[in-house]
């Protein structure tokens, strides 16, 4: 099925991620999805853990809505970690304190009674982003374009770099699910040596991590917040720490639009919580990179990043819109 449902048609989304489970029904009626309900619970970390937080954020939405399990179709999910969205089986998913690799879709499925689509969760982000509620500020797309099938990277800037890809309007794994995982790109030569076993790793540079070593927290208070405080006031080594770091995302933005020429780049994670004063010094940083290039210049890099919208779960949204496109299974009826 695609978004383009009858109208009151509801789809539920979860984002499971390691300190929350965050989960909503999405009204797919009219032009963009909507999220008419939202439910969130701490993560229990463990199969079992993780299994009982979810089905109690699925509690709590049903309840919310008047709706019963069995008048949901199917229910999306995005998680962290390497996700096989074939055989819904998850590996890595260290942060949910899950070992080795289980099939936690059918295993959801199984204490929910209903089917269970599963997916990484910048997958579901990158698909929130393109396809869910629009964005306050965001640049309108041109005449004749098609949302459905646009283009977009969500560049999620946390402890590592990564980014999730819909291309065509549809998610882009790869050949092994790596595809996106641009913070592994040497981008220093010699550089900080990275766990990937690499030296000079854009993730090194670009990411919450980096800026938690470059700039030690003062006050308790993260990092970024404080390096950006600091270079507003005209501090010379957080002004200096702050153009490294919009320098190095900046590269990220040019790395996802030359392979990839995206329409956009939406920049998510938990870096992104700063806002506008990041855009601005990511903007100002690919204006001075393409100054002495006319073909990046021509590219106009600076007007495609846009910030991930703070009021909107994109991961959430994204996950419902996984299970609306499911080929199987019914939605929701009408809210009452």
């Amino acid at each position: 099925m695609t978004i383009d449902q009858a109208a009151g048609a509801m789809s539920l989304g979860l984002d499971i991620g390691g300190t929350k489970v965050h989960g909503v029904l999405v009204d797919l009626a009219g032009d963009r999805p909507q999220v008419r309900f939202s439910a969130r619970r701490p993560t229990a970390h463990g199969l079992d853990g993780v299994v009982a937080s979810a089905a109690a954020v699925v509690g709590d939405l049903l309840a919310q809505a008047g709706l019963t399990i069995d008048e949901v179709g199917v229910i999306g999910v995005g998680v962290p970690g390497v996700v096989d969205p074939v055989t819904d089986e998850v590996s890595h998913a260290v942060n949910l304190g899950i070992e080795g690799s289980v099939r936690l879709g059918a295993v959801l499925g199984a204490r929910l009674g209903v089917e269970v689509r599963l997916d990484n969760d910048l997958n579901v982000s990158a698909l929130g982003a393109a396809r869910g509620p629009a964005a306050p500020g965001a640049s309108p797309l041109p005449d004749g374009a098609d949302r459905a099938s646009a283009d977009l990277a969500y560049l999620a800037l946390g402890t590592g770099v990564a980014a999730g890809l819909v291309l065509d309007g549809a998610v882009r794994r790869g050949a092994s699910g790596a595809a996106g995982e641009i913070g592994h790109i040497p981008l220093v030569p010699d550089g900080l040596a990275c766990p990937c076993g690499q030296r000079g790793c854009l993730e090194q540079y670009a990411s919450g991590a980096a800026l938690d070593v470059a700039w030690p927290s003062r006050t308790g208070r993260p990092s970024p917040v404080e390096l950006f405080e600091a270079a507003a006031q005209g501090d010379p080594e957080a002004v200096k720490l702050r153009d490294a770091f919009a320098g190095a995302v900046a590269s990220a933005v040019r790395i996802l639009v030359l392979t990839c020429d995206v329409r956009q780049v939406v920049l998510g994670g938990g870096v992104s919580a700063l806002g506008a004063p990041l855009l601005a010094a990511v903007r100002s940083a690919l204006t001075e990179q393409a100054a002495s290039s006319p073909f990046l210049r021509a590219l106009g890099l600076a007007e495609r990043v846009v910030l991930a919208p703070a009021d909107i779960p994109v991961s959430a949204v994204g996950a419902a819109l996984l299970a609306a496109d499911a080929p199987t299974g019914s939605r929701a009826k009408a809210v009452r």
